[in-house]
């Protein structure tokens, strides 16, 4: 079943109806370009269903695209993951979590595949507890990307791959990791969000998966 992200489905339909209009009103220079910019977007929102592995063990890829950074330091691991225009752009959960902390910071419109965009372009931090410690996950916006969605607020629980929001024309996702956990990806691998291995628990934890309230 072919699935389409519900903040595009809004935008698709009012493109339809514009369409539709120009069409009775034939009004050709307008239903042509229209067509194309409705495909396309049917394209860029897609929304495919994601079955993680069987392992408990294993985290998951929080978005589509390319590794372009691994990095490693006294606070853990860092992996940067870049969404080009033609990536999935929908987000998911690399474990399950409870959202402890939500922070949107202003930023700049760099180009997400550099470095500096971490820091310095226009940003949301999800910070979630797991069994194994605290993960930040951060939405870059990139040149194009000017809304970045988080569809979760705080006290909210995620299971692993379960969908938690999206960023609109080329991004960045950042994982930071506690370093107890080992990092499985390279820099220049492709991976798909909620299907690709991120990391493996170095833990004896038991059950992975958090209870969840109520």
């Amino acid at each position: 079943m072919f699935r389409i992200a519900k903040e595009g489905q809004r935008i698709i339909l009012l493109l339809l109806i514009i369409s539709g209009v120009s069409f009775l009103l034939r009004l050709w220079p307008l239903v042509i370009p229209g067509l194309g910019l409705i495909l396309f977007l049917f394209y860029f929102f897609r929304d495919p269903e994601r079955i993680p592995p069987p392992d408990t063990s294993l985290l998951v890829c929080p978005a589509d695209g390319r590794v372009v950074s691994v990095k490693h330091n006294e606070n853990g691991h860092w992996v940067s993951i870049f969404m080009s225009l033609f990536d999935v752009h929908v987000n998911r959960a690399p474990c399950d979590g409870v959202v402890e902390r939500i922070v949107h910071n202003p930023g700049r419109f760099k180009a997400a595949y550099l470095d500096e965009a971490s820091f310095e372009n226009e940003n949301t931090e999800i910070t979630l507890s797991t069994p194994f410690g605290q993960i930040l996950i951060r939405q870059v916006a990139g040149v194009l990307a000017r809304r970045i969605v988080c569809r979760v607020k705080e006290g909210d629980t995620l299971r692993r791959a379960e969908r938690f929001g999206l960023i609109m024309l080329g991004s960045r996702v950042d994982v930071r990791l506690p370093s107890q956990i080992q990092i499985l990806v390279k820099e220049g691998m492709q991976v798909k969000a909620g299907e690709t291995p991120l990391a493996i628990v170095n833990l004896n934890t038991g059950d992975l998966h958090l209870e969840v309230p109520g």
